[in-house]
């Protein structure tokens, strides 16, 4: 399988939604009825951009039959004093009241924040523990995993406060406050660029009792020195994720796409892509993590808001069911929404 080309830019950078261009193509609903469970997205609160329940709320009532929602850490509603290690549990208050906001809606679905994914710093060691028990108070029925993002890479496009230094979960310290999940019956969110998977699947090997999921189908990087290399960067991805599939406790998520960081450039283009459009290009990614890992360990996510600068919510699930046609109605009930809903003990009705 040959990974897509890239087309040339023709729209100004893009580094937030722009609601004006993405309502420039509108398309149908495909399958209207078929259950999802979206198991990944944000909320934000930054002063150059917002996006909470209100705004989510209106991208999933737009069609699709979303039937409950994950929300995974970054970096919103962090306290603002007592301990450090305990400020991110403010994100995990902060989700959790979404979530009896959404739950206290008379028109019940969709749940929006039926599972919580905070951050807690790892490198603590065994004194996490604290701050996971905090996590659990904090997020009631609702919580239910920890992501520690391990993105790194030294090209300086990539530079940002929000990423890792190298070689994090190889970190002896880290693996020790990682090693405290499975006390807890917590998951595991990873978040890493494509040339770190293999630091992944050592984290993996050496704790086959933790559930850990891949976010973002690994990372495929596309910028800065990836550039133009799209078929070379295909070809160490496809090998590296192939390994990590071998380890049973992994799973993925297929999604993440519509970011920058792959190198695709449809938020740059003068109209919005389709969904076909967006098949076509992420095909062969979403396609390779479903034949190694089965419709059983995958699941497809919207990492909304972020991949809303290149596509809707409802084309980006479109474009999902596009890639899934040919799969059988059981294998799409696992894709859409069983695969998550398992993975994150969801009671939702899928």
């Amino acid at each position: 399988m040959s990974a897509p080309t890239i087309t040339s830019r023709h729209r100004p950078l893009r580094e937030v939604p722009d609601k004006e261009w993405l309502a420039l193509w509108q398309e149908p609903v495909i399958e209207p009825e078929l259950p999802i469970v979206d198991p990944h997205h944000h909320l934000i609160d930054f002063p150059r951009w917002r996006y909470l329940f209100d705004d989510f709320s209106a991208d999933i009532a737009t069609g699709h039959n979303i039937r409950a929602t994950v929300f995974l850490q970054w970096y919103l509603g962090y306290r603002t004093d007592g301990p450090k290690a305990l400020r991110p549990v403010g994100e995990t208050e902060f989700a959790s009241g979404v979530a009896s906001m959404s739950e206290s809606r008379p028109y019940g679905n969709p749940r929006v924040c039926t599972g919580i994914v905070g951050y807690a710093d790892f490198t603590l060691g065994t004194a996490v523990e604290a701050v996971l028990e905090a996590h659990l108070e904090a997020g009631r029925k609702h919580f239910r995993g920890i992501r520690h993002v391990g993105a790194h890479d030294p090209c300086e496009v990539f530079a940002s406060r929000m990423l890792a230094p190298p070689g994090l979960y190889l970190d002896a310290r880290f693996r020790q406050g990682f090693a405290c999940l499975s006390r807890y019956d917590l998951s595991f969110d990873a978040w890493l660029f494509h040339p770190q998977i293999q630091e992944l699947t050592s984290l993996a090997r050496a704790f086959p009792q933790i559930p850990i999921v891949l976010d973002h189908v690994g990372g495929p990087l596309g910028l800065g020195a990836y550039a133009d290399r799209r078929q070379e960067i295909f070809e160490v991805w496809h090998a590296s994720i192939r390994k990590l599939a071998d380890c049973p406790n992994v799973w993925i998520k297929l999604g993440g796409l519509g970011m920058r960081l792959p190198g695709f450039d449809f938020s740059e283009q003068p109209i919005p892509p389709s969904s076909a459009d967006l098949a076509a290009a992420w095909r062969p990614y979403i396609e390779t993590c479903i034949e190694v890992f089965g419709t059983k360990r995958a699941m497809f996510e919207s990492n909304f808001p972020v991949d809303k600068i290149s596509c809707s919510y409802p084309v980006l699930w479109n474009a999902f069911k596009r890639i899934a046609a040919s799969y059988s109605a059981e294998e799409k009930a696992d894709l859409f929404a069983g695969s998550a809903a398992r993975f994150y003990r969801l009671n939702v009705d899928t």
